[in-house]
């Protein structure tokens, strides 16, 4: 075989190896890049599948579980319970009446203005429990949170004050309500019915915000439309409006 002859099949041979080279270099990046994208996709998967579990867990959870700082008196689904003994206690065998209040809210206003008499001397004689869920629905102004931080404050540290607080707050805005109040003047109406300096000099630490956002959020899911929404033994009981409607529909469910 002449040289020339070699030396093309030389060429040949080389060019076959060098192809056969290049065509496994190509084969090993394309495993390599499949491997890259599965494992992109396995972590991504992983993401969506945390972060749902995430969702799904918050979603479930209760609004206030991991909620360490409550007032006193509060029960389960947050309200501030008022019995014959104050706050904390409970008038057992009694009709309960729950009570949804917005500090910025005019009908609560008006239904304080009616009735927080009528709830506090139901309470006061054993013919009633009284839950106050002080929410924060209405977000015009942050009045209402302010204002229930400081209720629960004084829930907790001046219990005797509790109901009369509640009752001056919505009496202090006037005739109509829906008027934020600075935290002087929710200072000021503290100061009038006797709470102490020290209970007062505390409301502005936001103790409690959390809580009111979780009793917030579970009057949501509760389906607690607006407010005031009044509850007797957990019927809607609508006809607040009448003077003594309220003491007459408590006195109709215990009988």
């Amino acid at each position: 075989m002449s040289n020339a002859k070699v030396n093309k099949q030389e060429r040949r041979d080389a060019a076959r190896e060098q192809a056969r080279k290049l065509r496994e270099a190509q084969q090993r990046r394309e495993k390599r890049n499949r491997l890259l994208i599965i494992a992109g996709v396995v972590v991504f998967i992983a993401i969506v599948a945390a972060a749902l579990f995430s969702i799904i867990s918050s979603a479930n959870r209760a609004p206030l579980e991991g909620v360490d700082e409550r007032p006193a008196g509060a029960t389960e689904n947050g309200a501030i319970q008022v019995g014959a003994d104050g706050v904390g206690s409970e008038n057992e065998g009694a009709p309960v009446v729950d009570l949804y209040l917005d500090y910025l809210c005019t009908y609560c206003a008006q239904f304080e203005a009616l009735n927080a008499g009528v709830l506090e001397e139901l309470a006061a004689n054993g013919e009633a429990t009284v839950n106050y869920h002080p929410i924060t629905y209405i977000t015009a102004s942050d009045f209402n949170m302010r204002a229930s931080n400081a209720a629960a404050v004084v829930a907790t540290e001046s219990p005797e004050h509790f109901t009369e607080f509640n009752e001056q707050l919505f009496a202090a805005q006037g005739e109509g309500g829906a008027t934020p109040l600075s935290d002087d003047q929710v200072a000021d109406i503290a100061r009038e019915i006797g709470i102490p300096d020290d209970v007062i000099e505390s409301f502005g630490d936001g103790q409690y915000t959390e809580w009111v956002e979780g009793i917030t959020e579970q009057a949501r899911r509760d389906d607690i439309g607006g407010t005031p929404t009044v509850l007797i033994d957990g019927e809607e009981f609508t006809g607040w409006q009448q003077e003594g409607a309220l003491a007459q529909a408590v006195a109709d469910a215990a009988a």
